[in-house]
């Protein structure tokens, strides 16, 4: 997995969450802000993105980037691979900004997080413009995948560039075919909210209705399946064509008014304030920040274990992670960090978690032996015959763990792994596991010998760790 060095202009929301981003995948990062409050900031944003992004993998990040914090542009960009800018949208200002990029870096790929701006809007008055493009994601950016790339007419080497290295930060660039005023999602967006404004002056719904309405009904389905795949199937056998028959004569229907915006009156910037504040019944900014961290993290892992949509996209990235140290003896066969969801009522890893590490322990020892898929699917695997775990002590979300395997033998048919879960910060024991395997032959459900290549390789563990002990532990119960 490749790696560089980025330079983000702008540190906000966005420019903290893209900081973030390239950070948690490896990157060292650069940040110019000349808000005095820009360090604190990005270091919140950044926080974040370590108690979530790492909860989407079912395998350990790169080891994090270095990230500092420039006193000028020219200093940023300077020995950057990639540059992205998220300054306010003042066209100004990013020319500004341009200009100064481009005494200091001309070649470097230049990605703008503009929501609005055509590509030939940015690149005025520079005389690299061809390699400035637009590279609009979508808050968070240190979990959401989508990010609109937007040429213009300009360099198709520098956007087949960008494609690479966006794409390797788990990102899933998606390439605009032409230049238009706010890209593709936001023009969605603008209509959303053109009528959510109506519905909140005529007082036909609060901001609150408005947010049920989405995130309870048509909300949950766009997550999955986006909109047209959506009205395909509310078409039902007849599909999409059937759908447009019985629904499109009611676009001629005056339901909404997308062609106006109400006026922003103090009363009605004072109506939508107050009803926001009371829908958040209290919580602060980074209150549901983290409230929407946690819930986007238990929907993209429940989409990638589908290889669904979003979730396809980290599975993708996921399988380009690379795995575990499994040349070490013994073994490291888990890296990881617990999600949220797989903690219990009693704010710690829920057993059924435990069962699953460990498995996943098993799974890398066998794929490292030459027993993965491809084995299995000639008809040949290991089944395991018992499993005893011992809970020594508490697991909890957000901790990065790892499983250290040692093989206890190996011998013909029969397999037996003994499996310490620790915590990586400083080495404690958090559960222990003895598991037994025997090989099976798929086509008739027996035991039987496994394959040779994958016997011996199985008996050369075996042998290797025969010599280590495992430090014993006290032995404790998790309630």
């Amino acid at each position: 997995m490749s790696t560089g060095s980025a330079a983000v202009i702008g540190g906000g929301v966005i420019g903290g969450g893209w900081a973030a981003r390239f950070l948690l995948n490896g990157w060292n990062v650069k940040v110019f802000d000349p808000d005095p409050e820009a360090r604190r900031k990005i270091d919140e944003v950044i926080r974040n993105a370590r108690q979530s992004l790492p909860m989407l993998y079912e395998r350990s990040l790169p080891d994090e980037g270095e990230l500092g914090f420039a006193m000028s542009v020219a200093e940023a960009v300077d020995g950057a691979d990639y540059i992205q800018e998220s300054v306010p949208e003042r066209l100004g200002l990013k020319r500004k900004v341009y200009a100064q990029i481009e005494s200091a870096a001309p070649d470097v790929p230049l990605g703008s997080s503009t929501s609005g701006f055509k590509p030939s809007d940015l690149r005025m008055g520079l005389d690299s413009g061809a390699r400035l493009f637009v590279a609009h994601p979508f808050n968070p950016v240190y979990l959401l995948p989508l990010v609109e790339l937007v040429s213009g007419g300009g360099d198709s080497g520098i956007l087949e560039s960008a494609s690479r290295i966006l794409t390797s930060i788990g990102m899933r660039p998606l390439v605009v075919r032409a230049e238009i005023d706010a890209h593709i999602a936001d023009r969605f967006l603008e209509a959303v909210w053109r009528e959510a404004l109506w519905l909140i002056k005529d007082d036909i719904a609060t901001t609150g209705e408005v947010d049920e309405a989405i995130r309870l009904g048509f909300g949950l389905r766009w997550a999955q399946m986006g909109l047209f795949e959506t009205y395909r199937i509310a078409g039902g056998e007849g599909g999409m064509a059937h759908f447009v028959e019985q629904f499109g004569p009611a676009l001629a229907w005056p339901w909404t008014r997308l062609m106006d915006v109400p006026e922003l009156t103090p009363e009605l910037v004072k109506k939508i304030g107050d009803q926001s504040d009371a829908q958040s019944e209290g919580q602060s900014v980074r209150e549901l920040e983290s409230l929407r961290d946690r819930n986007l993290v238990a929907l993209l892992r429940a989409l990638k274990r589908e290889g669904s949509a979003a979730g396809r996209v980290i599975a993708d990235h996921e399988a380009n992670l690379g795995g575990e140290d499994m040349g070490r003896i013994p073994m490291i066969t888990v890296r990881r960090m617990v999600p949220s969801d797989w903690t219990d009522y009693n704010g710690h890893m829920n057993e059924s978690r435990y069962g699953q590490v460990f498995s996943d322990a098993a799974d890398a020892v066998l794929a490292h032996v030459g027993a993965g898929p491809d084995y299995v699917s000639a008809g040949r695997s290991f089944f395991t015959v018992s499993t005893k775990i011992d809970y020594l002590l508490e697991t909890h979300a957000g901790e990065t763990v790892q499983v250290v395997t040692r093989v206890l033998l190996g011998e013909g048919k029969k397999l037996k792994l003994r499996h310490e879960l620790r915590r990586a910060s400083d080495g404690s024991v958090l559960a222990t596991c003895e598991q037994f395997l025997l090989h099976v032959s798929l086509e008739s459900r027996k035991s039987c010998d496994p394959e040779r290549p994958v016997g011996d390789a199985i008996k050369a563990l075996a042998d290797a760790h025969g010599q280590l002990a495992f430090e014993r532990t006290g032995e404790s119960s998790q309630s």
